[in-house]
């Protein structure tokens, strides 16, 4: 090959016109109408073609155009009002420097293989990396000192198109990077920072890109630098590409060079959150750099590391899970080990479920509970599954005692509204629920909105709905090499005025995107009610290796060529962030049927409501936390079924009861002035329920008050004094550790009655041999609850004994009692826990002796 000497291009505009610039480069446009509009204004058939991006656009102009630009004063008033305000959002105080002022000198950590901030930065997939995008904003709204740390990829995810049999292909075109909305993070000589991580028998190198998200970085590393072979300069190239040796490649970068990069930055973090277990190899580098700084053993770094980490669990599944084989983990951790002092097969430990299973696979899932003080799931439901599916990592904890929570999921409202929600919002509601959008009294000034006007609204958004898909339908058909009939006949593809259905997601074969046409004549007919008109809008993609997926969308293709559905089911191609936008907020209802339980949340019914549309979805994920009756519909009543196939029949008899028996009727139910004003309520009852809750300005919070606080006040107390408690910690530990085997529940004593009333308490005496371990080192609690015709104890409750006298022989009496609340029939057992404050959750060490 020739040399060649590499350079770069920047947009370069006047100094009256550099404002562009600044607001071009902070992410904050992609939800500020004004900023967005501004950008629109310069050129509307470019800002389609570059995919919203404002850096192309701006980096395309010609001189005429911008010579043309200073002499509008109407435009350069415009961008002097947005760019006023994108500094005041900038300097304005905000919610965590007034309630967290003490901890705003600790940095925290999100990393997530995937975000969606927006169309014009690709590198995304689906609902991990849109919500990961959402939570980076509302850290922003609520002003956290957060930095969010992922992958640059060169091709990103596939591009989505159709051949004519309906049949989904894939094409990768290249990011340009340097014509989107990010920098090259440069050192004070103005040279491209570089991190490396370690590889066998070499380094691969690093480059550091920028996004900023309003107040909060995004930082994206990029291996795609000469100095790198071909091999590894393709790492970062494509999202979810590749085999498993690729994936853990990728997830060593994220994790291992995440975590450098920020220390090169000066932002290392006191905490980290994992947005899915893709980074959790980032709890081996924190681990590593604490021993070297501080001088700890492997030990006492890693429970300080664990105590401060974060883990967001979204897979409902196993097989959802990266696995490495035990022989790739030794192939790139082995040199990696003896820097922590550890052998690999502990290393491999960390990743089991079960200890001393040499062929178990390694799960990056379980890496990172292990390395984690709170784990959660995305929803009330997913929790519950999670505390299931992870259960034999507790095997002597109760299922509803297994260290596993949730915070459920939600959405950045204001990149979801549509700007003429926006309007009729600050019109009757102020704009409080700009920056406050958790606070259900904001919520409740919905009801200001008079009817005519909200259906008003609605209605516009739904006919420029119909108006884009019809364009993209056509375009469509002309890739396709269809007919000029058909082309043409696309153009009055769907009626504005009809009941408009939406289902757009991933085509992942348990969210069952052919539930509703399990019986076309059925279908065929509930769309031709005379004067009732119903139609559909599918979209969504399928993972390249995914047959079942693909045939579901060949599926729904085929049969909207058929006369009965021709116009009236349509499916778009290239779901993405843009289209998905462009649907929630036109459709009147949004379809979700994922087999319960298998739907961690999702969130895509989330985005309608503000827009004033309605969700109908099976009971799994968030709905079975948003449903209350009369804010949307369930199908079904929250059944699970061994039999798949029968599930899908009785639940696609229920979904087509609903539209039958209500959904329709409800809509096309008119007063004398036109207006559908059942369904109007439901629309405002949605928004005042759901509004409030289902945002991710909430998800954050509760994060900060739940998580990040907590793990910041553990670590201010668990580093003082030179790590002085850590390390006191660690002995403390192991020194129990040794000594637990010697421990034991010698006796349990209670009254001889066999027979109590409510109200009664039944005392209880219980002898423990101790051995050399003190008594304010263990909890000796009573487990007690109502039993299951198996004679299990059910929604069992722990009450600590206290500690009464020692007696000879290291035995110790610890007593207590039980208040009987109600009547039936009732057990108890008796278990022995270590106990020490500093300790993130009393089954942290895995010791537990029970009553046997």
């Amino acid at each position: 090959m020739k040399k060649m000497m590499r350079y770069v291009v920047v947009p370069f505009l006047p100094e009256r016109l550099k404002p562009l610039l600044d607001i071009a480069y902070n992410m904050w446009w992609s939800w500020n109408p004004d900023a967005t509009e501004l950008f629109r204004s310069l050129d509307p058939a470019a800002w389609e073609e570059t995919s919203h991006n404002p850096v192309k656009m701006l980096g395309s102009l010609r001189k005429e155009d911008i010579e043309r630009l200073i002499r509008n004063d109407g435009f350069l008033a415009r961008m002097d009002r947005v760019a006023a305000e994108l500094r005041t959002y900038i300097e304005h105080g905000t919610w965590y420097q007034k309630t967290h002022s003490a901890h705003l000198g600790h940095h925290i950590a999100y990393l997530s293989a995937e975000f969606g901030v927006h169309e014009c930065l690709p590198f995304y997939s689906g609902g991990l990396g849109v919500l990961g995008g959402d939570y980076m904003k509302s850290a922003s709204e609520l002003g956290l000192p957060l930095v969010g740390v992922g992958l640059a990829y060169r091709f990103g995810y596939f591009r989505q198109y159709l051949n004519r049999d309906g049949w989904q292909q894939e094409t990768y075109p290249e990011n340009d990077l340097y014509n989107m909305p990010m920098v090259v993070v440069k050192d004070e000589k103005d040279k491209p920072i570089e991190v490396d991580v370690p590889f066998p028998g070499r380094k691969t190198h690093l480059m550091v890109w920028k996004i900023q998200v309003g107040r909060v970085p995004l930082y994206l590393l990029d291996t795609n630098i000469e100095k790198n072979s071909i091999e590894d300069r393709n790492i970062t190239s494509h999202l979810y590409g590749g085999g498993t040796e690729m994936r853990i490649k990728q997830e060593i970068v994220l994790g291992i060079g995440g975590i450098r990069a920020l220390d090169k930055l000066g932002l290392t973090p006191t905490v980290t959150h994992m947005n899915e277990g893709h980074s959790a190899f980032q709890a081996l580098e924190r681990t590593l750099h604490l021993m070297k700084k501080h001088r700890l053993s492997f030990e006492e770094a890693r429970g300080l590391v664990a105590s401060t980490s974060v883990f967001t669990t979204h897979t409902a599944v196993p097989a959802g899970i990266d696995r490495f084989e035990p022989d790739l983990v030794k192939k790139y951790f082995s040199d990696y080990c003896t820097k922590l002092g550890i052998s690999i097969e502990e290393l491999l430990e960390f990743g089991r479920e079960k200890p001393g299973d040499d062929r178990e696979p390694f799960s990056m899932a379980i890496l990172a509970c292990r390395f984690a003080s709170s784990i959660n799931g995305v929803s009330k439901i997913h929790g519950e599954v999670s505390r299931e599916m992870w259960s034999g990592l507790w095997p002597s904890v109760p299922i509803q005692e297994v260290p596993i929570g949730h915070i459920s999921n939600g959405i950045h409202t204001p990149t979801w509204i549509s700007d003429e929600m926006v309007r009729i919002y600050d019109r009757y509601m102020g704009t409080r629920w700009h920056y406050e959008p958790e606070k259900p009294d904001v919520w409740q000034q919905i009801s200001k909105i008079p009817d005519a006007e909200l259906w008003g609204s609605h209605q516009r958004l739904k006919e420029r709905l119909i108006g884009s898909v019809r364009n993209k339908l056509q375009e469509q058909l002309r890739n396709r090499g269809a007919h000029s009939s058909h082309i043409m006949e696309a153009a009055e593809a769907l009626d504005p005025s009809a009941l408009t259905i939406g289902f757009a997601r991933r085509f992942a074969t348990y969210k069952r995107a052919t539930l509703l046409l399990k019986d076309p004549e059925r279908l065929a007919s509930m769309l031709n009610i005379p004067g009732k008109p119903v139609q559909f809008i599918f979209g969504g993609k399928a993972h390249p290796a995914d047959e079942g997926g693909k045939k579901l969308i060949k599926e729904i293709v085929h049969i909207s060529e058929q006369e009965p559905f021709r116009n009236k089911i349509v499916f778009l191609e290239d779901y993405d962030i843009a289209l998905a936008r462009m649907l929630v907020q036109g459709v009147d209802v949004w379809l979700n049927t994922p087999r319960r339980p298998m739907e961690a949340s999702g969130t895509s019914g989330m985005k309608v409501v503000p827009n004033g549309g309605l969700t109908v979805s099976t009971l799994d994920g968030w709905w079975p936390e948003g449903y209350n009756g009369e804010n949307g519909w369930a199908i079904g009543s929250g059944e699970e079924y061994d039999d798949g196939e029968y599930q899908d029949h009785v639940e696609s008899l229920a979904l087509y009861e609903l539209l039958e028996k209500e959904i329709i009727p409800l809509f096309y139910k008119r007063g004398k002035d036109s207006l559908p004003r059942d369904w109007i309520g439901m629309v405002k009852n949605s928004i005042m329920t759901l509004c409030p809750v289902f945002n991710t300005n909430r998800v954050v919070a509760d994060h900060v008050d739940k998580v990040y606080i907590p793990a910041l006040v553990h670590w201010s107390a668990i580093t003082a004094e030179n790590m002085a408690e850590a390390r006191k910690l660690a002995k403390w530990k192991s020194t129990l550790s040794k000594e637990w085997e010697n421990i034991s529940i010698e006796d349990v004593k209670i009254s001889s009655i066999s027979e109590l009333r409510v109200g009664d308490e039944l005392p209880v005496e219980v002898q423990v041999r101790l051995g050399k371990v003190n008594p304010e080192d263990v909890h000796v609690e009573l487990f007690h609850g109502p039993l299951s015709v198996e004679g299990e104890i059910v929604e069992g409750t722990a009450t600590p004994l206290t500690h009464k006298k020692a007696e000879r022989n290291g035995i110790h009496i610890f007593t207590g009692s039980i208040r009987s609340e109600s009547s039936g029939q009732f057990g108890f057992s008796v278990r022995l826990l270590p106990y020490n404050p500093s300790l993130i959750n009393c089954f942290e060490t895995g010791l537990i002796h029970w009553w046997e």
